[in-house]
């Protein structure tokens, strides 16, 4: 696929992660999920992008919208999909995963996307499968396509992402959606700054380009967006926070802190949502959120994705 005057192909069979991209190729994803983005207002949503392609949904550790997100995507492309988890497959029986996803490759598979909880999972198998091999988050290492919608989602409402200021808030330590927007966002011109406790920002995560921030009421009034990453509850009790309770009063996002915020500040989560916790209701359901419009942008980024690893052959 090209763009109109034949500027850039896109070449990757793969999609693991955003460090490997440049800021063309994440802004040529982009562009391809706006043109897809109007196949969820047809009355018959579908497109036979990859009619005939089959898809197969590896997820080795629980997942709801990732999964239905893919599922649909790949649904709405006319695209035919198989559906693995761990439970009850021959990986509880020993197999090593490897050996499973070759052996689903067998049965005729084009594309996996794979979730699963060791780091570096997807990157082996793009390098050892013919198949295409597309990241659904990879232990605490990157989750792509929840960044790249979520940067489809910033682009849309605020135009675009140079000189831009994000905040990424809660657990970075453990956060692969964090890392992949980090990541995404700084090759784009966007600053970003990481807010939370010191027990959850690693003073090491500068190297990515970040800015580190220990006090979220110190940047409210500086970001044009806030990404509130959800608080895994079994985090405390770990030593990592004293209560739930603390946490949300120091860096939970409510009323009373957005008023500090710029007026037209956008809120963001990647879900799902602890309400009460990392963000109130009032929050969460207010004018400045556009929680709801990162899930339909994640239909047409992954609708993209999808598209374009199909696309290339060795």
């Amino acid at each position: 696929m090209t763009r109109t005057a034949g500027e850039f192909i896109w070449k990757r069979k793969h999609l693991v992660g955003l460090d490997e991209l440049s800021a063309e190729e994440i802004t040529y994803i982009l562009d391809t999920a706006e043109s897809f983005r109007e196949v969820s207002t047809r009355s018959i949503k579908k497109v036979p992008a990859l009619r005939g392609k089959v898809v197969g949904l590896l997820f080795f550790e629980d997942s709801t919208r990732t999964r239905m997100s893919f599922e649909l995507a790949a649904s709405r492309l006319s695209a035919d999909t198989v559906l693995l988890t761990s439970k009850g497959s021959s990986v509880t029986k020993g197999e090593t995963t490897l050996d499973t996803v070759r052996n689903v490759e067998a049965m005729g598979v084009d594309i996996f996307v794979i979730r699963h909880g060791q780091s570096g999972a997807p990157h082996m198998l793009a390098n050892k499968v013919s198949a295409s091999i597309i990241n659904a988050g990879d232990g605490s290492h990157e989750h792509p396509t929840q960044a790249l919608l979520d940067i489809f989602t910033i682009r849309r409402r605020l135009g675009g992402l140079s000189g831009l200021r994000v905040a990424i808030v809660g657990d970075i330590a453990h956060s692969r959606v964090a890392r992949s927007n980090i990541i995404g966002l700084r090759k784009l011109g966007a600053e970003v700054v990481v807010v939370g406790p010191p027990t959850l920002v690693p003073a090491a995560i500068t190297a990515m380009g970040c800015e580190i921030s220990h006090s979220l009421d110190d940047v409210l009034a500086e970001v044009d967006v806030i990404n509130m990453l959800r608080i895994q509850f079994e985090r405390f009790g770990s030593g990592l926070f004293p209560s739930v309770r603390e946490y949300s009063r120091l860096y939970g996002l409510n009323t009373e802190r957005m008023a500090r915020c710029r007026k037209d500040v956008l809120i963001m989560h990647p879900g799902p949502m602890n309400r009460g916790v990392e963000i109130t209701s009032e929050v969460a359901d207010g004018p400045n959120n556009c929680i709801l419009q990162q899930v339909t942008n994640g239909l047409a980024t992954r609708m993209a994705v999808l598209y374009l690893v199909s696309q290339v052959k060795e």
